[in-house]
């Protein structure tokens, strides 16, 4: 029986069609894996902290009425997605499923732009079959890159940021001639609503900005309109933030005021250009902005508008700065070397945890593409002045990073460029063995061998090492998987046993294994190395409220109120104890701010209740 001519087959799908069901697929089975995992719902980190913001915007809470401290984009993205399709991780995780194959077809497509066998600076007609392997060789290391997969299927917003950003690139390179008016606009409304999610694609406007005088054709008075559309369009694009923070909040700030926390954290004396926070500030996005907003009130005395806060931890990151401008640019200097180390700084140890529960598949990490992609770049910036772009859009990244910090997530943008530029070393290499052109083969081999060196400088802070057992064994902690639990903490213990918050997170393990005896000991030896530890005052007091030792667990409660005075459960549980110690009086006291602090807690109604009952009785018997 003969098949109709036209009938569409596996065979004859255009390859960019193949590129993205193929990464699509893998993905989607990545997803069906999590979700029959205990990682599905988030239970801890940034992932929950997108989590419950979209929730609590599901629930009819739009806004607190204070500028966002937080990019809001991705939470509001998400309730919209719960509204229409109802609370599930999977939905959002499909999307980005099918923008990580995207993702993968503008490689494939920037590739036959960018690399071509002559050196011009037009895409040459008819792409060769080296442009082809270097396109689907950087798509195959996309699908494989461990990261890629864990981020892609977690509710975070890598994946939107890696498509839109290499998208944007991809026009770049494509267009010969100067786009009309409106994609112009399109692009600026592209990139500015973009930004309320991940800021640092604002730092592809210049490159933008440099197609319109570098590489599109066109009069020169149509370049000038149309930088001014594209401006205009990336205000516009960003202007549902700005308009909340300006107009609803009434406080002056942009996108988000969490960037003055940001910028310390990655310049302070204590910084190594990983996010190594200083003390004060403890480890995971709800606590740290927490903790930021209550270090800034503390030191002024009094409640600050968010704006105010952001401003604290800038002036204290610039003086820092100013006073230490040496250590500043050795510092520079580290997170330049870090962008490209092989070392994997996972702040959400997801991709471990994730790799563990054979959740995602083998794969590639950064160090092979990062010893890959520098030869290549190199070689690719003299022969193939398209690449540039790419090569240039990989720089504006890394810039990007150097006023904050390194991590795996942050660097993700960069790597289907890194991609890019591997593949067409290697084919470089392989084009020389061909030819027989051993000189050229030798340049390549001698760039690879200075380049693995580079990537693979060791990191010798035990710290480092440490998180990711740490992070994954509160994520087991949390899941109360004790076993594996207790395997990750012993680890990340023997890095770094005088680190605090590791010694807090043993205390609670212990507490979870029913050895009382051991969590007082952990939990003393966390306030011995930081004697401002607030969860450590806190979980001592319930302990001893629990051994009825009221005035003891009220001293604790105390000191936990003086390093955090607006946190409302310490309130309550203070309550509880000066109930038991027989001080209505003050119990009466400590529930009513409990209920200032927070109206909306039955726990606290019910407690209040006792207490005035319990006056009652008192009082009936005077």
């Amino acid at each position: 029986m003969n098949l109709p001519k036209n009938r569409l087959t596996v065979t004859n799908l255009p390859v960019g069609a193949c590129v993205f069901l193929s990464v699509f697929l893998l993905r989607l089975v990545i997803l069906v894996r999590l979700t029959g995992s205990q990682f599905l719902l988030p239970e801890a980190g940034d992932m929950q902290f997108y989590n419950n913001w979209a929730l609590r915007i599901l629930g009819g809470d739009w806004t607190s009425h204070t500028a966002f401290y937080g990019l809001p984009l991705y939470a509001y993205l998400l309730a919209a997605i719960y509204k229409i399709c109802g609370y599930s991780p999977f939905v959002p995780g499909l999307l980005q499923a099918g923008l990580e194959g995207g993702t993968a077809v503008v490689l494939y497509k920037l590739s036959l732009c960018a690399f071509g066998d002559k050196v011009a600076t037009e895409p040459v007609e008819g792409p060769s079959f080296r442009t082809k392997a270097i396109g689907l060789l950087a798509a195959i290391g996309w699908a494989l890159f461990q990261p890629a997969q864990a981020y892609s299927v977690i509710l975070m917003p890598i994946s939107w940021l890696v498509f839109v950003f290499w998208f944007v690139v991809y026009e770049i390179v494509r267009r010969k001639t100067l786009p009309t008016l409106f994609p112009c606009l399109f692009f600026g409304l592209l990139i500015g609503f973009t930004a309320m999610g991940i800021a640092t694609i604002l730092f592809l406007i210049p490159l933008v900005v440099a197609a319109f005088f570098l590489r599109w054709k066109a009069i020169f008075s149509r370049r000038f309109a149309s930088v001014a559309v594209f401006l205009a369009g990336t205000f516009l694009g960003a202007s549902p933030a700005v308009t909340h923070n300006y107009v609803i909040a009434r406080d002056p700030i942009f996108l988000s005021a969490h960037g003055g926390v940001n910028f310390w954290i990655g310049n302070n004396p204590m910084a190594t250009g990983y996010p190594r926070f200083p003390p004060g500030l403890h480890a995971g996005q709800v606590a740290m902005l927490q903790d930021s907003i209550t270090a800034a009130e503390k030191a002024a005395g009094h409640p600050l508008k968010r704006s105010e806060v952001s401003a604290f931890w800038s002036q204290k990151a610039r003086a820092w700065i100013e006073q230490h401008p040496g250590g500043w640019l050795k510092l520079l200097g580290l997170k330049t070397q870090y962008f490209w180390n092989a070392f994997q700084y996972d702040d959400l140890s997801i991709i471990e945890t994730l790799r563990d529960q054979g959740v995602i598949f083998p794969g590639i990490r950064f160090g092979l593409i990062a010893a890959l992609a520098l030869p290549g770049l190199l070689l690719a910036w003299g022969k193939f002045p398209l690449s540039r772009w790419a090569a240039v859009a990989v720089l504006l990244h890394l810039v990007s990073l150097l006023s904050v910090f390194i991590t795996e997530r942050y660097r993700m943008a960069a790597v289907p460029g890194l991609l890019l530029f591997a593949a067409a070393g290697v084919s470089e290499l392989w084009r020389a063995g061909v030819d027989a052109n051993y000189r050229r083969g030798a340049l390549y081999l001698s760039l690879l061998a200075v380049g693995t060196w580079f990537v693979s400088i060791p990191q010798r802070d035990s710290s480092l090492w440490a998180l990711e057992s740490y992070n994954s064994g509160l994520q087991a902690l949390g899941a109360h998987q004790l076993t594996v639990a207790e395997r990750k903490l012993d680890l990340a213990y023997a890095y770094v046993p005088s680190n605090v918050e590791v010694n807090f997170a043993l205390g609670n393990l212990r507490l979870a294994q029913g050895n009382r005896t051991a969590a007082k000991e952990f939990y003393f030896a966390a306030l011995r190395l930081d004697p401002q530890h607030e969860r450590s005052y806190k979980n001592l007091g319930i302990l001893a409220l629990e051994e009825k030792r009221w005035n003891l667990a009220a001293r604790l409660f105390a000191h936990a109120l003086k390093e955090n005075p607006h946190d409302p459960k310490t309130f309550y549980l203070l309550a509880q104890a000066d109930l038991k110690a027989g001080d209505l009086t003050t119990a009466r006291a400590r529930i009513a701010q409990a209920l200032e602090l927070n109206p909306t807690q039955p726990a606290f109604f019910a407690l209040r209740n006792e207490i005035e009952k319990k006056m009652q009785v008192v009082q009936s018997q005077e």
